[in-house]
This record gives C-alpha cells, structure tokens and sequence, in this order.
C-alpha cells in the first residue's frame, strides 16, 4: 500500500482464509475498515481460538493459488527515482513473507533501491530501534513511510519522523488517528515538498 497495490491479492488470499473455515469473505471494504498489524490481531476479529500457524499456511496457499496482480502504485518509481538520484539510503521494514517479498521485489525491478530489506516482520516496533542503531541512522533525518497506523507507530516506538500515505490498506480517519508527522493523499506530494 506504500510502493505497490497489493490488496487485491491479499484479500483474496484472506478470503481463501476464511472460507477453509467456513466463514464468509468480505469486500474491500470490509477489509479495509477492520485490517491491522500485526495481523493475528485481525484474525483474532475473523476466527477467534483459531492457531495462527494453521491460518498462515492457508493464507500462504490462498496467496500462491490467487491470480489477482500486484502493481506498483502510481508515483511510487518516481519517488523512488528522486530519493536514488538525492543520495537517500532506503531501507524496507515489512510484515510480507520474506519468500514472496523477494520475489515480488525482483518482478516489480524495484530491488536496486534499497540498501536492505527485513521482511517477514509481524510486528515492526520490535525491530525498528534495531534497524536504526545497526546503520548509524540519525534519528532527526530519518522517516518512516507507511499506510497503516502500525507504520505510523512504530515510528513513534523508534523515535523517528512519519509520513502517512493514503494509497494502501488504512482510510484517512484511521491513519491520521495515529498521528503522523505528515499524511498525504500519495508520493507525488512528498516529492513536490522535498523538491521545493
């Protein structure tokens, strides 16, 4: 939801999910509104009692068996492309399984960007502290990027700047209700800020 859309496919893996259960699937909508991070949270709502071992290896199955696409977002290249040619160092902190984010990350030719990635985190506040001591980052020039209130959290929990993107999974109330730093609409914003 920050670089590319994703949910589609997620939702459809979530449904795949729910229906190895006997539940019923939900819209975009529905899940939009009741996601978060970490997950077993969510499922906690959906299927409660049931082990998050067993919900994963379904949702890893459902995931591989969905043919819905995953594109990278409008403006997300060029944001890229401007931080790149600014010297920036980037880095990735995402709860995507590590197998699938490696590979999407080769597919989508976005893995020249970035110095390192950590993927496979279900939740990011236990890293974050890590991530920036173990790279010398200076907290007053360091942001994290995110569209999930989790995001906006866990760059609360590591002392650092956030910026709030409304392309992906949480909706302007819930996002702006975790209080980033700064919330706009995409990354042709943030952009345009920097450039001037």
């Amino acid at each position: 939801g920050t670089l590319v859309d994703d949910m589609g496919l997620v939702v459809d893996a979530t449904n795949y999910v729910l229906k190895q259960y006997g539940k019923s699937t939900i819209d975009r909508d529905e899940f939009r509104e009741n996601f978060c991070l970490p997950y077993e949270d969510f499922y906690k709502l959906y299927l409660p009692g049931e082990g998050m071992e067993e919900i994963e290896a379904h949702f890893r199955k459902g995931f591989s068996q969905s043919k819905v696409p995953v594109t990278v977002l409008p403006h997300a290249r060029e944001f890229l492309d401007f931080l790149s040619d600014s010297s920036a160092k980037l880095y990735i902190l995402t709860s995507m399984c590590a197998k699938a984010f490696s590979k999407q990350l080769v597919e989508l030719e976005m893995d020249n960007y970035f110095i390192e990635t950590y993927s496979g985190v279900l939740d990011k506040r236990e890293l974050i502290c890590e991530i920036i001591e173990s790279h010398g980052m200076d907290k007053s020039d360091t942001v994290f990027v995110g569209d999930m209130t989790h995001d906006i959290d866990t760059a609360h929990h590591g002392g650092i700047m956030s910026l709030g993107v409304l392309t992906g999974y949480n909706r302007a109330p819930i996002l702006a209700s975790a209080k980033p730093t700064i919330l706009v609409k995409d990354l042709s914003v943030v952009e345009q800020m920097l450039s001037d």
